[in-house]
């Protein structure tokens, strides 16, 4: 749903924006009901999915090329087509290896993926849904996708049962995470509190609470250490998952296999927040202003899919993924000004070797386009 998210932190000085008001009461209440604590999973689904104020529901325009834009951040269908063509290519492999002819696209952003898909894949689509949480994104896909009305479709809930190709761009880094925290060698999960100073603003803090939640590796951790778990994401693949009588999906995020991801060196843990085309770790301020993202822990969507009925197809870097799918094939003839933004998303130093890419399948196994060389599958 997201940018290619590791912009440059930028100083946010002289930046007026007024504060949600009514969403951070309804943290505060939230802390309260909680005994004076809730877990940042509760925090994080709050700032972003309130259905009234949240950062996803609200009329900001969070996709888009610059600051000047108000936007937060760009994906990669907004830098170029050649990023849905060379997907496209893929999905048309998947949709023929499954005898299917849908496509469900979470948190579709602008629509512009869509579009590119659907220009792309032609006939071969015959229905393609729309699963989105965002009011203000609603109206810029519907205008968007207007040349496939009779084809698209938005829905809020799944139906019992599904079959198709799944797309989620950038969609698993949003979802909530718990926060863990190793402090002299006893485990904490990092929630969230509000300050009760009765002078000056009541400002969010982070707050501890001893807990049996451990990361899925400990290996070598020695000092403090802070990460993030995530029961949220693996639930949702599973219930995904099991909707699906046939179906292949195509998960593109940011993340790593799990030994990389709980390395004893990342101690930092992943939260990263963007706004206005900055970033920063404090999720605590400018509520429901500014997305909040984790890295994906490849390994436990994928043991979470495979415990659920699904197999895991290939999973390669987003570099792979493209080149394998024919992105370079379609920039023969296309100026360096077009040219540019396609090499951004296979570029190491990149989008390319940050993202990757997880593809699974449901009643249905074949041997992915994206994934004939450079698989990593043996990685995770």
């Amino acid at each position: 749903m997201h940018s290619h998210k590791f912009l440059d932190p930028l100083p946010q000085s002289g930046l007026k924006v007024e504060p949600k008001t009514d969403l951070e009461a309804s943290i505060r209440r939230l802390i309260d009901e909680g005994g004076g604590w809730i877990d940042f999973a509760r925090f994080m689904s709050t700032a972003l999915y309130d259905p009234k104020n949240g950062y996803y529901s609200s009329q900001n325009r969070q996709i888009g090329g610059s600051p000047a834009s108000g936007s937060d951040f760009v994906t990669a269908p907004e830098l170029t087509p050649s990023f849905g063509r060379a997907l496209g290519n893929s999905v048309a492999q998947a949709l023929e290896e499954s005898q299917t002819d849908e496509i469900w696209e979470f948190g579709p952003g602008t629509g512009e993926l869509a579009r590119q898909l659907l220009e792309h894949l032609g006939e071969r689509v015959k229905k393609y849904t729309l699963v989105d949480l965002s009011g203000e994104l609603r109206e810029r896909q519907v205008a968007t996708l207007l040349p496939y009305r009779d084809k698209v479709r938005w829905v809020s809930e799944l139906p019992p049962v599904m079959q198709g190709v799944v797309i989620g761009n950038e969609v698993l880094d949003a979802i909530p995470v718990n926060v863990l925290k190793r402090n002299a060698g006893v485990w904490f999960e990092q929630g969230v509190t509000y300050s009760q100073a009765r002078t000056g603003p009541l400002g969010f803090e982070w707050s501890l609470r001893e807990t049996p939640l451990r990361p899925p590796i400990e290996e070598g951790f020695t000092g403090d250490y802070l990460t993030e778990i995530h029961p949220q994401a693996e639930a949702f693949i599973q219930t995904l998952v099991q909707k699906f009588k046939r179906g292949v999906f195509f998960f593109i995020d940011y993340g790593f296999g799990e030994r990389e991801y709980y390395h004893p060196q990342r101690h930092m843990g992943t939260l990263m927040c963007h706004f206005r085309h900055t970033a920063d770790d404090n999720p605590l301020v400018l509520v429901g202003h500014k997305d909040i993202t984790a890295h994906v822990n490849f390994t436990g969507v994928a043991l979470a899919a495979q415990e659920a009925g699904a197999e895991v197809l290939g999973y390669t870097s987003q570099a792979h993924f493209l080149i394998n799918s024919g992105l370079l094939e379609g920039l023969e003839g296309v100026e360096s000004t077009q040219r540019a933004p396609a090499l951004k998303l296979i570029n190491e130093h990149e989008m390319g070797e940050l993202f990757k890419v997880l593809v699974l399948g449901v009643g249905v196994s074949f041997d992915p386009l994206g994934c004939e060389r450079g698989d990593r599958t043996h990685t995770l």
